[in-house]
């Protein structure tokens, strides 16, 4: 187990829960994703029903590299959670959530909260390096502070460096921000100049041209991508071939983004993986409004989309786009 080969300048897909499930992991791997890591399970669920919490960090052996990422309050049991998740799985990385927004993990003192009070996630990632020692490096994912007035990324990358962890991915907004509002990459470059250990810069990479000037213009040793992913996983393929030859290529026409949707929701229907078609439609909904946005002929179809309750109504729906599939 070890760290992706930073000298690649590594294109991360971000853990997004309920997002980057093995099936979208190994349809992002198809399209250049260098890195991997899983949706986020908690240290509680962990010690307290592995085998339950186990599917949401399942992978292939071709999703490698790839990290398991936990989150939890307590060193103790964080170091538990760690050990058990490394010894069943065998990840490549076991990555902290530090970051996380949202008010279910942040209500147990999970996720972003943590940037409150650094001295606790100091003590979390030391938990967690000792117990797995050589086994498995362990890193961690922040954001830039809690709110403006608590700025702490500079002050939280020492602690962590300090604590042993071996690389971290940082996204530029606060808390506060969630999603809104515009990362700050002066930050995240401050913060990549300061420690010794390679820094993952996350936040507003929409476009070939945002890695290009993530990798020129700071110090990170990668980027992650989040959000832009889910609208368009073939991003990684078309950043990496302009990292390699400086030409952005051409964007799937609409015939391909439409089979690229119906082929996603075949290979989850198949998999098994949220039970039977039904359900597994459900969790799929939001996925196909995201990639069908842009695609001519959708925007009529989108309440229809959100209802969707089977993959032969699916295919019915997007044949009402006149588009030849």
């Amino acid at each position: 187990m070890s760290l992706p080969d930073f000298s690649i300048f590594p294109l991360y897909l971000a853990p997004m829960a309920g997002v980057t499930d093995p099936i979208f992991r190994t349809l992002c791997k198809e399209e250049g994703a260098d890195v991997m890591v899983t949706e986020f399970v908690s240290s509680e669920g962990v010690l307290q029903a592995w085998e339950r919490n186990r599917r949401y960090v399942e992978f292939a052996e071709e999703h490698r590299p790839l990290g398991i990422q936990i989150f939890g309050s307590v060193p103790e049991h964080m170091a538990r959670a760690a050990r058990i998740i490394t010894d069943a799985m065998h990840p490549d990385f076991l990555d902290i959530n530090a970051g996380c927004p949202v008010p279910k993990v942040v209500g147990k003192n999970g996720g972003s909260s943590l940037l409150k009070d650094l001295p606790l996630l100091q003590r979390i990632a030391a938990a967690v390096v000792q117990e797995l020692g050589n086994d498995c490096p362990v890193t961690v994912k922040i954001r830039i502070g809690w709110d403006a007035e608590h700025i702490c990324a500079l002050e939280a990358v020492q602690r962590l460096q300090d604590a042993g962890v071996q690389a971290l991915a940082i996204h530029g907004r606060t808390r506060s921000q969630q999603y809104g509002g515009k990362a700050d990459w002066n930050i995240i470059d401050a913060c990549a100049r300061s420690v010794a250990i390679p820094v993952i810069g996350n936040g507003d990479i929409c476009t070939p041209q945002d890695v290009q000037r993530a990798r020129e213009t700071t110090a990170v040793a990668g980027v992650m991508i989040g959000r832009a992913a889910m609208n368009a996983p073939w991003l990684f393929r078309q950043a990496r071939e302009y990292l390699t030859t400086g030409v952005i290529p051409e964007a799937p026409t609409p015939a391909q983004r439409i089979a690229f949707m119906l082929r996603h929701t075949r290979m989850a229907i198949d998999s098994g993986h949220y039970g039977e078609e039904l359900v597994t439609m459900r969790a799929m909904r939001a996925r196909l409004l995201a990639y069908a946005k842009g695609i001519p002929g959708t925007k009529p179809l989108r309440p229809r989309l959100s209802r969707v309750a089977s993959y032969a109504e699916l295919t019915d729906i997007l044949s009402e786009t006149g588009i030849d599939f």
